[in-house]
């Protein structure tokens, strides 16, 4: 049965600049390196999945992601290429959103695979860039009703409706396909997963994440495994709670890195594992970071659409520090827009929250980062933001990153980059450049030490605050400094899912924390 051109194939093919008897031929040489030494296809066959959009038979997809994704530099999903999987609708699979939401028993696949190729590109040095960021309105369109629904894991359901025992695959089919030889775990080896985590994270906060994104990643395929085997509620949750934590961590280590994409589709991913295990507050904490990924490419409304979703799905058990952290990722984007009003409202009601937790409910481990050093900080970041704007604010600015570098743990040393350039390029606005150059110059000693991507892009919009002291003795040697150290900008990633980008006011680039 035949559906039109598979345009997304096209698409696919034309950057990849094979011909059709080339990829034919790569078909079959790939399909015997993978055991498939059965399949055989040819230049007719692959006219007819471009151009009449017949989808070709178990496990040629897989093969064609495997080649697309080692050719192109970047994960390469087979919904990516327009194809549908057994049991999923065709139509919402080429919207473009990979089918978002996905079904509840696809996640662990989806997550298997993704990690899977991103995996391979790491094996083969590649970078991973070339996709197309999804709209913030796009996902949350798509998402919004699906993440505010019941929660709950239907991971354990069988297609039949029958629940799977302890211990059976959640798919025979699916259990042996890119799965390392995984098993059932029990309480003990979810705890080693779960320490596992604090070691990442901790690491990821001192040093960046270009050190440790590999391991991230290889432990969450591993973990994607585990969850094609079904364990009793308590575990399965659990299980589903490391997936949530190491995707958000691996989408967080590729925006520190610059693999936009890659970062996004992480967060996502994290959304609907957190979902799997009920726990919505995590799935609005994951979709925040994407906002926040956003604000930092130039494109703050897209940030506030899924901040909208992230509020909503986070549903009522969220904590306050929880909601202040929402608040600060809000107030930053609309100090991008110049909205100076709303954001001072914002971050009132952040600090309002943040001071009503008393602390009788423990935070879950993902927010335990969230302190008042963090408070202090992007509120130092949104007034530093603003006073682009209105220059009035880099005052309120200069006060709230001073007291954040008081509250930072030694450790986080990554934090401690970003405040000092905050509080610099307060400085610069505020026409104070001696003191500019002091904490400039702190920043500078330390980036060198750092796998953060972000901390040279913040570096590069304190830069620019130097121009105007172009000749000025000591910023002029900073300036020099500056060039010399600065690696060679990465072209931003482009927008998919709305008709243009959205960016800031007067063209300004890249902020974050």
């Amino acid at each position: 049965m035949t559906k039109g051109p598979n345009t997304r194939l096209a698409d696919l093919f034309g950057l990849a600049g094979w011909s059709k008897g080339e990829l034919a031929r790569l078909v079959n040489r790939q399909s015997v390196a993978m055991g498939h030494a059965q399949l055989s296809t040819d230049t007719s066959r692959v006219r007819r999945w471009i151009d009449t959009g017949e989808t070709p038979r178990d496990p040629v997809p897989k093969v064609l992601a495997a080649l697309f994704t080692e050719r192109l530099g970047r994960v390469v999903t087979i919904e990516d290429l327009g194809f549908s999987r057994p049991g999923q609708s065709a139509g919402r699979q080429q919207s473009g959103l990979d089918g978002l939401p996905w079904a509840p028993d696809r996640t662990a696949e989806v997550l298997t695979e993704f990690t899977g190729m991103d995996l391979m590109l790491n094996r083969r040095g590649l970078v991973g860039a070339g996709a197309a960021l999804t709209a913030g309105s796009a996902l949350s369109s798509a998402m919004y009703d699906w993440l505010r629904g019941d929660t709950g894991s239907a991971a354990g359901i069988l297609h039949s409706g029958h629940p799977a025992h302890p211990g059976a695959p959640v798919h025979a089919d699916q259990a042996a396909i890119d799965r390392y030889d995984a098993a059932p775990v029990g309480s003990q080896e979810i705890e080693a997963l779960e320490h596992s985590v604090e070691v990442f994270r901790a690491w990821d906060a001192a040093r960046g994440g270009g050190l440790q994104r590999k391991a991230v990643v290889g432990q969450l395929n591993e973990v994607g495994g585990m969850l094609s085997y079904r364990h009793p509620d308590r575990l399965q949750r659990r299980l589903w709670g490391v997936a949530a934590n190491l995707a958000v961590l691996a989408g967080w280590m590729s925006h520190d890195v610059g693999l936009e994409p890659t970062a996004q589709k992480y967060f996502v991913i994290a959304a609907h594992a957190a979902r799997e295990g009920g726990d919505r507050p995590r799935a609005g904490e994951a979709l925040s970071r994407a906002a926040r990924q956003m604000v930092h490419l130039g494109r703050p409304d897209d940030a506030l659409d899924l901040m909208k979703l992230a509020r909503a799905g986070s549903g009522e058990e969220t904590l306050p520090r929880t909601r202040a952290m929402l608040h600060t990722i809000e107030a930053w984007a609309q100090a991008s827009m110049g909205r100076g009003q709303a954001m001072r409202r914002t971050l009132g009601e952040a600090e309002e929250l943040f001071a009503s937790d008393n602390g009788d409910v423990p935070p879950p481990s993902w927010m335990q980062m969230f302190d008042e050093a963090d408070l202090h900080g992007m509120q130092a970041l949104a007034f530093r933001t603003l006073a682009e704007h209105d220059p009035s604010a880099a005052r309120v600015a200069e006060g709230h990153a001073k007291r954040a570098l008081e509250l930072r743990a030694e450790e986080r040393q990554r934090s401690k980059i970003f405040d000092w350039i905050s509080l610099a390029s307060a400085y610069f606005i505020a026409d104070e450049p001696e003191q500019a150059d002091r904490y400039a110059r702190l920043a500078l000693v330390s980036i060198g030490e750092n796998s953060s991507h972000r901390t040279w892009d913040r570096l590069r919009e304190m830069y620019r605050l130097t121009g105007q002291y172009a000749g000025h003795g000591p910023v002029e040697d900073l300036r020099e400094e500056i060039q010399h150290a600065l690696p060679r900008k990465p072209k931003p990633p482009k927008l998919s899912g709305e008709p243009k980008p959205a960016r800031l006011p007067g063209g300004r680039g890249l902020r974050s924390v």
